[in-house]
């Protein structure tokens, strides 16, 4: 598809943890409309990381701040507060229903944690452990609707196990849209070009 097509495309988060922001992060960042509507449920909030690679030390709240802040800057439009009531097909994609209206989108991730009743609704195949059905790639029984975290797996309930399960949805959801395996490589060049005057500061 076009760069054209590609901005054309919309996806609708619904869950603001570490895996509905990843998979935001990763189709903001790669030019697809996303919305992304966070109850800030997330266990994140008890949470303190040691076991996260690459970071020594930080607390859950601290950790989610940094993540919202870097998916608002690749553009995301973050619904913070609004609680997603429905999601149900309409026409090619689906329609995302809240107290405060309706939305449509071409893709819709769950990143509800633990509870998977929109999935239910959904009528989504679940494993026989209770836990939503999804392959590698994080797409559920319902082609456009993706499945991340605490709700694909039974206890392996870590940040990043749902980073990078969101990542994966995010990267999937790319490749469809572009209709050819879609990879996210950066390079330092990359740090420059997007954000050269804070890396001069």
């Amino acid at each position: 598809m076009s760069d054209e097509a590609t901005a054309d495309a919309s996806v609708i988060v619904v869950g603001g943890g570490p895996a509905g922001l990843s998979a935001a992060l990763f189709t903001a960042k790669n030019g697809l409309e996303t919305t992304v509507f966070d109850t800030d449920g997330t266990w994140m909030h008890k949470a303190h990381l040691f076991n996260y690679l690459g970071i020594g030390s930080v607390g859950g709240s601290e950790f989610m701040a940094t993540a919202r802040q870097q998916v608002d800057d690749f553009g995301a439009e973050r619904r913070q507060g609004e609680e997603v009531t429905a999601v149900s097909e309409s026409g090619d994609g689906f329609a995302v229903e809240t107290d405060d209206g309706e939305y449509e989108a071409d893709f819709v991730v769950l990143a509800t944690g633990a509870n998977r009743d929109i999935a239910e609704d959904l009528g989504v195949d679940f494993a026989e452990d209770g836990t939503v059905d999804v392959g590698v790639e994080m797409e559920t029984s319902l082609e456009g609707v993706y499945a991340t975290g605490a709700m694909v797996r039974a206890e392996e309930w870590q940040a990043a196990i749902a980073v990078g399960d969101g990542a994966a949805a995010g990267l999937n959801i790319l490749s469809a849209v572009k209709g050819e395996h879609y990879h996210d490589f950066d390079v330092p060049a990359d740090a420059e070009r997007l954000f050269g005057e804070q890396l001069a500061e």
